[in-house]
């Protein structure tokens, strides 16, 4: 491997992307004044021809000037700097672009034009395109490989040679750095880069510092990706696979103030991901509702669940964690795709925490994280407050102490607050209260909420 030139580190990426479904385009087949020129100029970073197009095929009811409203909010996202427009662009493309038209009878209505089809990748225009130009204040870059969902930069893979000694994977990632600093209109939809040598790869967000990139373990998160293959393979085809792809960008990607004023973009490492998304799946399970009974049978809190319970039996489970794993941020991931999760109906998340320094720190990271979970989270001020936040028909997200599931005299019942089967409880160290079910923490917040998961 490691007699590798760069030209065939940049073949072998090419040949495992075209692989996964991209079509493979040559920067210059698609240059300003070639044969099948795709752009107008070297500034041009959006593949304008595929956006309009995408547009079109995704939105079929819109009337001709909305989506040419949304291409033009596209082309030119809100905020002051760099990390601000991307933010407005990732939102715009999870999201869908709001805009306006009028119907037949002279009404105003608004609509959210789709950019991405997210539950079907092949709906969408995938591709890859290879020694990829910019022009901006007066500097021409020339990025290895940009991959291109429906004409939206969203991926750029940097490579260098392995075979030199001084070309790593970290020499990649500060050409990346260089790039955002003399071309940031390759990076306005970005939502991921990937720093390579050949061998060793490693992930990182637009605003992520080096020793935030992280190598991706793993292509379908069963088990560690085999030794003999390098980490560039194992980071393309692990996370760059399309559905892979889109479920990153949908629901594992956030913004956060880092308490400066400045943002902070996050994405989810493989460990998180693919937690998440098996403890999304046992959730589904654990929460179904078996036909003919809404309440279904009444489930036990105990140790012991294997994955792939009995349907509805209420118990998900339990993620480990180890120290420096971003726990919360895990947890916060999981909170955003078990919210937009269609079989769960709108369900409400009760995060618990047996200590008031761990439901502050808990409740600070999804605040944070609100335009991850679609709305702002509430914390509990004490019992009252919990009762009333808990006795509503559907969503929401509260942080409480599991304290505060106890009745005011030893010895009452706690009362129902609802028996709905889409409320999802998330504990978060409250471990040492939870065992006593005769008249413990635990067997209150059971009686509180007899459906939840």
């Amino acid at each position: 491997m490691n007699s590798f030139t760069e030209s065939e580190v940049e073949e072998a990426a090419l040949e495992w992307l075209g692989g996964l479904g991209y079509t493979v385009l040559h920067g210059p087949e698609i240059a300003p004044g070639s044969d099948r020129s795709e752009r107008g100029g070297y500034g041009d970073v959006t593949l304008e021809r595929r956006l309009r197009e995408a547009l079109a095929r995704l939105n079929p009811g819109l009337p001709a000037e909305a989506r040419e409203e949304a291409f033009r909010r596209l082309m030119h996202p809100e905020g002051s700097d760099l990390v601000q427009r991307n933010r407005a662009m990732h939102r715009m493309i999870v999201d869908g672009v709001t805009v306006e038209h009028r119907t037949p009878d002279g009404a105003i209505r608004g609509a959210q034009a789709r950019v991405i089809d997210f539950d079907d990748p092949g709906s969408n225009d995938w591709l890859a395109v290879n020694q990829f130009s910019v022009t901006e204040n007066q500097q021409t870059r020339r990025a290895d490989v940009v991959l291109f969902v429906n004409g939206l930069a969203l991926a750029v893979v940097e490579l260098k040679n392995a075979a030199s000694e001084n070309a790593t994977w970290a020499a990649a990632q500060q050409q990346l750095q260089t790039y955002k600093a003399n071309i940031p209109s390759l990076f306005a939809a970005n939502a991921v880069l990937v720093a390579s040598d050949g061998i060793h790869a490693r992930v990182g967000t637009l605003t992520a510092g080096r020793e935030w990139f992280k190598p991706w373990r793993t292509i379908d998160g069963e088990e560690l990706a085999d030794a003999h293959l390098t980490e560039l393979q194992v980071a393309l085809q692990g996370l760059l696979t399309p559905r892979r792809f889109l479920a990153l960008l949908r629901d594992f990607i956030v913004f956060e103030d880092d308490g400066s004023g400045s943002l902070v973009k996050k994405m989810a490492g493989y460990h998180q991901f693919h937690a998440v998304l098996a403890a999304v799946d046992e959730t589904v399970r654990a929460a179904q509702i078996i036909a003919g009974d809404r309440t279904a049978e009444r489930g036990r809190y105990e140790a012991g669940l294997r994955r792939g319970g009995d349907r509805g039996d209420r118990r998900v489970g339990v993620v480990w964690h180890t120290q420096g794993s971003c726990k919360s941020l895990t947890m916060a991931f999981y909170a955003g795709r078990v919210i937009r999760e269609p079989a769960l109906r709108n369900p409400t998340l009760v995060v618990l925490t047996d200590r008031n320094d761990l439901d502050d720190q808990l409740y600070g990271t999804f605040a944070r994280c609100r335009d991850l979970l679609r709305q702002p989270p509430a914390q509990a001020r004490d019992r009252a407050d919990l009762r009333r936040l808990l006795s509503v028909a559907s969503g929401g997200g509260v942080f409480t102490t599991i304290q505060k599931f106890m009745p005011e005299e030893r010895g009452d019942r706690y009362p129902t607050l609802s028996d709905r089967r889409n409320i999802v409880v998330i504990a978060d160290e409250a471990h040492r209260s939870q065992y006593d079910f005769i008249d413990g923490f635990a067997r209150h917040m059971r009686d509180a909420l007899p459906g939840a998961s």
